[in-house]
């Protein structure tokens, strides 16, 4: 039996959730895509052939029964928010992985719920994951990397080895961390950035060498 699924997050991400979720089952039949969730797109519109919106965080916490939730939101700080407000013990947060997704040493990777890994992702050994974080298509994790909660990561983000990475971190398309530097808390990196020191927690870098910017 197929296990039910929603996806939060009506967007284009939830449009590309949704055909991770169908290539896991072109492999072996696991998910049915009940519908989507989002607190801003109108109850009944259809997100491509992937079907509707059914409501806001509220039909969710209604729901009657066991259901799964992946989350497709590209902001650390909406997606915390997001998940707060679901109190309904009937609801479930497995990790989502596209099929072509590289384990280097799947003994030793650790995870946590609710993350969505997305396609030509790769984690080297002895990486470890918190819950909630979304890794955008191509990013790479080496050796000894430990991630919290609600971090972001769009495409062809790089992470050096020994690097540590608190919570709801922001990393823009192409960023580049070096090896053994320790990210903390709500920081953000621009598009293209090359991170070669320890963050501040709050603060906005950019630049090659990246740089923290006042905005």
């Amino acid at each position: 039996m197929l296990k039910k699924i929603l996806i939060y997050g009506a967007g284009g991400f939830g449009k590309e959730v949704a055909s991770i979720i169908n290539k896991i089952n072109e492999i072996k039949p696991e998910w049915d895509i009940v519908g989507f969730i989002d607190d801003g797109v109108r109850k009944g519109t259809y997100i491509a052939h992937y079907g509707e919106v059914l409501g806001d965080y509220t039909y969710l916490n209604g729901f009657t029964e066991v259901v799964s939730v992946a989350f497709a939101i590209g902001s650390p700080k909406t997606l915390k928010f997001v998940v707060e407000r679901i109190d309904n013990p009937l609801i479930e947060f497995p990790n989502i992985f596209h099929p072509e997704v590289y384990f280097a040493d799947p003994v030793s990777f650790k995870i946590g719920r609710g993350n969505v890994v997305v396609r030509g992702c790769s984690f080297s050994v002895d990486v470890t994951i918190g819950n909630f974080n979304q890794f955008n298509s191509i990013s790479a994790l080496a050796h000894d990397v430990t991630v919290g909660d609600y971090n972001v990561l769009m495409p062809l983000t790089r992470i050096s080895g020994e690097t540590t990475i608190g919570n709801g971190n922001f990393f823009g398309i192409g960023t580049v961390v070096l090896q053994g530097i320790t990210i903390g808390n709500n920081t953000r990196i621009g598009a293209g950035s090359y991170l070669m020191r320890n963050t501040q927690n709050e603060k906005f870098y950019f630049g090659n060498p990246a740089r923290k910017i006042d905005i």
